[in-house]
């Protein structure tokens, strides 16, 4: 450890002459420090901002599915059982969105928030609504057709295959989250 150089009289004093009359602080009377807010994620949020943006600008190269195709994706290195019990509906339900009457950017949009949601959460399977393409132009499943190429591109997603007719049949998915 260095030492401190020595003070001469001389500055002292004019130090002291400088500073004037002190009074020293009670111990009774404690600054409390505020409390740091949590911090945010903000690269994570610009990052997922970005991929919205380039996804929903972006033509998407993918075999349209008419209006009673299933849907069925699973992530390389899922268990054949996990899709069969997701396919059975043998997982309960934790979470629900709906995206009946939504343009595609209000759906792209209401999909990136419920899913943020669903991990803030630790929500792990959820359904999706998205419709059999009825009230669209040409009566095509548009929202279906978008839905799938979005999920498939996210890493969260494990697995997902169109709901058992009592919760929607071809109009909705079931889809199981990585855990967080």
């Amino acid at each position: 450890m260095a030492k401190s150089p020595k003070v001469s009289a001389k500055d002292m004093a004019l130090f002291r002459e400088a500073i004037g009359a002190i009074t020293p602080i009670k111990k009774q009377s404690l600054i409390h420090k505020k409390k740091k807010p949590a911090a945010k994620p903000l690269q994570k949020e610009a990052d997922e901002h970005s991929v919205l943006q380039a996804l929903q600008n972006s033509d998407f190269d993918s075999t349209e599915l008419e209006m009673g195709d299933e849907l069925l994706y699973v992530r390389p290195g899922i268990q054949k059982q996990t899709l069969r019990k997701l396919r059975r509906g043998y997982y309960p339900i934790e979470s629900e969105l709906d995206l009946h009457g939504m343009t595609v950017a209000m759906a792209k949009v209401a999909l990136t928030d419920f899913l943020k949601k669903c991990h803030q959460t630790s929500r792990r399977c959820v359904r999706i609504i998205h419709g059999k393409g009825l009230g669209s132009k040409d009566k095509k499943p548009v929202i279906k057709n978008k839905l799938n190429y979005w999920l498939q591109h996210r890493d969260d997603v494990l697995a997902y295959c169109s709901a058992r007719q009592i919760d929607g049949g071809t109009g909705a998915i079931y889809l199981i989250l990585k855990k967080q």
